[in-house]
């Protein structure tokens, strides 16, 4: 509207059309006043004015009115180009120059006339300011540009002190019709917006009216009162394959039904079709399936009943769309809002609806129905290692067959992952869902070939039986997830029924996690520290720093009871750090020989940032690196991850110490002990006791490991031992340092500082 920004869409370039055409609409009226003031210039103040103050005055003034005609006629003439915002500032220089031009004017006049003499220029002035004002009313930049510099000669004009008043009217005048113009300016402006933005509706309208009438998707249909077709659009019968006088008066409904004509066989919406023709009432939105060249199409109908000017009934008059793609995109996002699109089992909300219906229909009767929740074995192993292609082939395959196990009145489907399930709407016992159970296992276990890989995985299931297990489908899903996890926790590739201490027992953890979550910060956890001693000396060569939890309700808890939950519950890391944190800062007040050795879980050693943990921890101790040995177990390998090993060879380049817990339980492997320099292989207490025992296999592993660390340069530690015997026992079999009962229990920080006060040789419990 100003000029002073751009034209940003196509309603503002309207607005300065309109605004130019406005303005010069009236630019004759602006010239022809400036010249009729010229002549009353020389005619009144001529006497008393330079003439020569005048003369130069009035060519400023013809050439400012030449430059006002000599701008308009160069935007007339560019305007097929196209105006822009600077059209308006340079209008806005034409009136600044002729306001410019009045404004010297009052100050020639200033000091020559008198006070007569000013108040009539100033009615001059006025008069020009007002028809200027209307001409620029329209473009506000134009009007400002003028009037200011008016109101500025006022200032010269009136000058004097006693002349205040006048000074004082002829400004308050002119702001006047500078706000007027601004009012003006707006208004127009946005009369005029709106009147470009209804033209660009009305283009919109016409131009879509026009594509319906070219190419439109509906078409036109109108029925005589015997409900017959009249009038057949050209549309209409395209749409149909038929010419246009083939349809002329056969029933709507016949030509809707094609072949079902003659069956009387209709669906359900040519039957509403019907019934709104016979009432004679509107209707809307009406999709029914239309046969067309032998294949169903689905169509949206809407209609109106005619009436002549007397109100007699002529028909109706409606229009029809083909909707066959939206109806099949519908039917295909509810195909997939309850099947999985991976395996095409029913998903999970369909099972839930399925699983609803059973329990309802079951009600209180006793068995009632069942729901068995199946995890696949081994399946995330075959997803890592192969890839997910063949783990969606496998799954694939997976579902084939529990379908195939499920062919009678079981509805099985998919609830995601590696996690299936089966609902039994009307079960026997618990022994006849126990064979159902034991059967889907037989099927899932059998090897599978995708691919040239033959594969093997298992299946544990967890099963529940309304009502006893629950009563509602909520209940039942919880209670066989229990029987699940129990399951899992077997070792898989079994079945397991709910039982109610399940329930507790998960309880029971679910508050155990809960309070292992604040146990850190309400500092309920403590770090007591075992000695290790040299097995032929009895001298204390280090201590193990183990995690500790007294609850202040619960009393201490087991870490055989509280790790497991940590595991799980993700909490294992920060336990673990801060005990490695604690028992770097306690070991640094030990002799410099004396080690510490902290247990790293697998998930403490895949996170990025164990190493700078470590290192941190030793930081702030001050603790040397030597000192600290690290104790992992075999359980760190039992993926072959490379990444586990490159952690450990940056520990090892710190020159920390590396202990391997528990070899010969889990995942033993010679590739990795080849591959990492470990500095003690502990020897796990159940091979003590077994060797004590004179158990030769327990005695052969012994011999074995102490073997196998003589050759590749690494001590050995039995741990466990609490007698005199053992003690004689892993000494004759090679065992360089022991740990167990025999030499002290978990000790606080204090008391295991203490031995050292006292400078033992030999520590004997």
């Amino acid at each position: 509207m100003t000029g002073l920004g751009t034209i940003a869409d196509d309603a503002q370039y309207r607005v300065l059309e309109a605004q130019f055409r406005a303005a010069d609409s009236v630019a004759l009226l602006r010239h022809v006043m400036n010249l009729l003031g010229l002549i009353f210039v020389w005619t009144v103040f001529a006497h008393c004015c330079s003439p020569i103050l005048l003369a130069g005055w009035s060519v400023a003034l013809i050439g400012t009115i030449m430059l006002g005609l000599w701008l308009d006629r160069n935007r007339r003439l560019s305007a097929n180009v196209g105006l822009t915002a600077r059209d308006l500032r340079r209008h806005g220089m034409g009136g600044l120059a002729l306001g410019l031009s009045w404004a010297g004017c009052m100050m020639i006049v200033a000091h020559a006339g008198e006070t007569e003499e000013l108040v009539a220029l100033w009615t001059l002035v006025s008069c020009i300011m007002v028809c200027s004002a209307i001409s620029y009313a329209a473009t506000p930049l134009a009007a400002t540009a003028f009037l200011l510099p008016c109101i500025g000669g006022l200032f010269a004009m009136f000058g004097d002190g006693l002349q205040l008043p006048l000074h004082a009217l002829a400004t308050s005048y002119a702001l006047s019709l500078l706000a007027g113009c601004f009012i003006y300016a707006r208004t127009f402006a946005h009369q005029h917006s709106s009147t470009a933005q209804l033209a660009e509706k009305s283009e919109v309208v016409s131009l879509l009216l026009r594509e319906y009438e070219e190419g439109g998707s509906d078409w036109l249909w109108q029925t005589d009162t015997m409900r017959r077709i009249n009038g057949a659009s050209k549309r209409f019968a395209e749409t149909l394959g038929l010419p246009p006088e083939q349809l002329e008066g056969v029933p709507l409904v016949q030509i809707l039904a094609g072949s079902a004509w003659e069956s009387g066989r209709f669906a359900a919406g040519l039957h509403s079709l019907a019934d709104h023709l016979k009432r004679r009432e509107s209707f809307s939105n009406l999709v029914l399936p239309v046969e067309v060249a032998g294949k169903t199409r689905w169509w949206e109908l809407s209609a109106s009943p005619r009436y002549d000017d007397n109100g007699a009934f002529l028909g109706f008059r409606g229009v029809a769309s083909d909707v066959t793609v939206q109806r099949e995109s519908a039917d295909k996002i509810a195909q997939l809002a309850r099947f999985d699109p991976l395996t095409g089992l029913p998903n999970r909300s369909h099972l839930r609806e399925v699983l609803d219906q059973a329990v309802t229909a079951a009600g209180a009767r006793r068995p009632g129905c069942a729901f068995l929740m199946v995890d696949l074995d081994r399946f995330k192993s075959v997803n890592d290692t192969l890839g997910h292609q063949i783990g969606d082939k496998l799954l694939s395959e997976v579902a084939r067959r529990l379908s195939k196990a499920c062919r009678g009145q079981e509805f099985c489907g998919r609830i995601g992952g590696d996690e299936f399930a089966v609902v039994v709407p009307s079960a026997l016992d618990n022994h006849a869902i126990a064979q159902l159970a034991d059967s889907i296992i037989a099927i899932l276990s059998a090897s599978y070939q995708i691919d040239g890989h033959i594969l093997y995985i298992g299946a544990s299931i967890g099963s529940a039986l309304s009502p006893v297990d629950g009563r509602d489908s909520e209940a039942l899903i919880r209670s066989a997830d229990l029987a699940l996890y129990r399951a899992k926790d077997d070792g898989g590739g079994v079945h397991y029924a709910y039982e109610p201490q399940l329930h507790a027992k998960a309880e029971e953890r679910r508050l155990l996690e809960l309070a292992l979550r604040a146990a850190l910060e309400k500092n309920q956890m403590h770090v007591l520290y075992q000695p290790v001693v040299q097995a032929d000396s009895g001298r204390v060569v280090g201590f193990e720093a183990l995690a500790r939890w007294t609850h202040p309700e619960l009393g201490p808890i087991s870490p055989a009871k509280f790790v497991p939950v940590a595991e799980e519950a993700r909490l294992i890391t920060p336990i673990g750090e801060w005990v490695l944190r604690t028992a770097c800062m306690e070991a640094v007040n030990w002799p410099d020989d004396v080690r510490i050795a902290v247990n790293v879980s697998a998930e403490q050693l895949s996170h990025p940032s164990f190493v700078a943990t470590v290192v941190s921890a030793l930081a702030q101790s001050g603790l040397d690196a030597r000192r600290l040995e690290l104790e992992v177990t075999e359980s760190v390998f039992m993926n072959e991850d490379a990444g586990a090993l490159r952690v450990l060879d940056q520990l090892l380049g710190l020159g920390i110490q590396l202990s391997l817990d528990d070899f010969g339980t889990g995942y033993s492997s010679l590739g990795y002990l080849s591959r990492t320099r470990f500095t003690t292989i502990k020897i796990d207490r159940s091979f003590v006791v077994g060797a004590s025992k004179d158990v030769a296999e327990s005695l052969a592993i012994i011999r074995a490991v102490v073997t196998l660390a003589d050759s590749l340069g690494m001590a050995t530690t039995a741990e466990g031992v609490e007698t005199e015997a053992e003690l004689a026992m892993v000494l004759a079999l090679g065992c360089k340092k022991v740990q167990g009962f025999y030499f002290g229990r978990p000790m606080s920080a204090d008391d295991a500082g203490a031995l050292f006060l006292a400078a033992p040789e030999r520590l004997i419990a």
